[in-house]
């Protein structure tokens, strides 16, 4: 197998490293503007099996000539270029599968579904934790209980050690999680899709120590297009993140004030966007090299009856190898789903998501040999 992995970033790396574990994987190559920004655990892999490759992805004709060779494309580029790599991924007649974070854009790679089935290729958006991990697992419970009433999702990325006033540390992309902030959910109430505000609607969740108690409320994106999936079928399905008390009432005040608009305003003459001089201002304070995340999770399915189907995951940084818990359940999430596609495990062709087409039992076998154990709860 040869696989294509976009991006050098934190996820990308994390998937080329899961990759480059299989025996039965001949070569990976990670693509990047900045290819050389792979992270310390993955630099002594490069050589014979680990190409570094320099593209740009707006490239039409690069991207293209870079997926020559390879059996699939595993894209950890920024969600705006989904679209556009599934696109190229079709055309070139090579597997594909991203880490959404678009629901908007999910909903256009489905329209590629007959020209993918023509190529006989798979696309699937949505490889990650949330989306991704999270579909996987409310969509088997869903089928386990029959008639599912409601089915609640939390997941968050955490420190280990949280430090006032946030109590929280960059695990992925400060943009990325400041959009979900601000976007509104889409959630089912009554079977129907609709919309709650960000930051909403807050609740406790109890997980075993050392994690205690954390608070949940909504936020966008995290179940993509599940509530069009089963609009009419669940009455109630919502997604929440996880965040350490007292995050969320510190967060809505500064969303409400503006600091996180990206609509500009005049400071001393100049146009300035809110959002960025937020983001350069916190980047600093948040990112902590030292720091140990950790990623907790949630799904609980319930149906008519007391039927219920539930699983529990709390996953932390790797000390030996350096990779942290959002890498691990994001990255080696994508890898996983690339693997199955190449091996013929996921036989559906066109462009399908990851709760109609990864197999589940496989798919938790493969994450608990990466030591990502999902528990099922009684």
């Amino acid at each position: 197998m040869r696989m294509l992995v976009l991006g050098a970033g934190l996820q990308g790396s994390a998937c080329a490293y899961d990759l480059l574990q299989h025996p039965g994987v001949d070569r990976v190559t990670v693509a990047d503007l900045k290819p050389d920004r792979i992270p310390a655990f993955l630099r002594p892999l490069a050589g014979r099996r680990l190409a570094l490759l320099k593209l740009d992805v707006q490239d039409r004709a690069a991207l293209r000539a870079a997926m020559g060779g390879h059996d699939a494309v595993l894209n950890a580029a920024p969600y705006y270029f989904n679209l556009e790599v599934s696109k190229a991924a079709v055309d070139s007649g090579v597997h594909c599968a991203d880490l959404g974070g678009n629901t908007e854009i999910v909903f256009q790679q489905r329209k590629l579904d007959a020209a993918a089935r023509e190529r006989g290729v798979s696309v699937i958006p949505d490889c990650g934790l949330a989306p991704g991990m999270v579909n996987i697992l409310a969509a088997e419970g869903i089928r386990r209980v029959g008639e599912a009433e409601e089915v609640k999702i939390y997941v968050g990325g955490l420190p280990q050690h949280p430090e006032p006033p946030l109590n929280y540390q960059i695990v992925y992309s400060l943009e990325g999680a400041l959009d979900y902030y601000t976007t509104p959910s889409w959630v089912l109430r009554d079977g129907r899709p609709t919309r709650v505000d960000a930051l909403s609607e807050l609740e406790q969740v109890t997980f075993p120590p050392p994690v205690g108690a954390l608070e949940a409320f909504h936020t966008g994106g995290g179940i993509s297009i599940l509530p069009w999936a089963y609009e009419g079928k669940v009455r109630t399905m919502e997604y929440k993140t996880l965040r350490y008390p007292g995050h969320a009432a510190i967060m809505r005040p500064i969303r409400e004030l503006g600091l996180l608009d990206l609509t500009p305003v005049k400071v001393k003459g100049k146009d300035v966007v809110p959002r960025d001089v937020f983001i350069a201002a916190v980047s600093p304070k948040l990112t902590k090299p030292e720091g140990r995340d950790l990623v907790a999770l949630r799904v609980d399915v319930r149906g008519r009856h007391d039927r219920r189907a539930a699983w529990q995951l709390l996953d932390y940084y790797d000390e030996a190898r350096g990779v942290s818990a959002m890498m691990r359940t994001t990255g080696y999430s994508l890898a996983v789903t690339g693997l199955m596609q190449v091996e013929g495990r996921i036989a559906v062709q066109g462009v399908r998501t990851p709760d109609e087409a990864v197999p589940f039992a496989h798919y938790l076998a493969e994450l608990g040999k990466r030591g990502v154990e999902i528990r099922e709860l009684v």
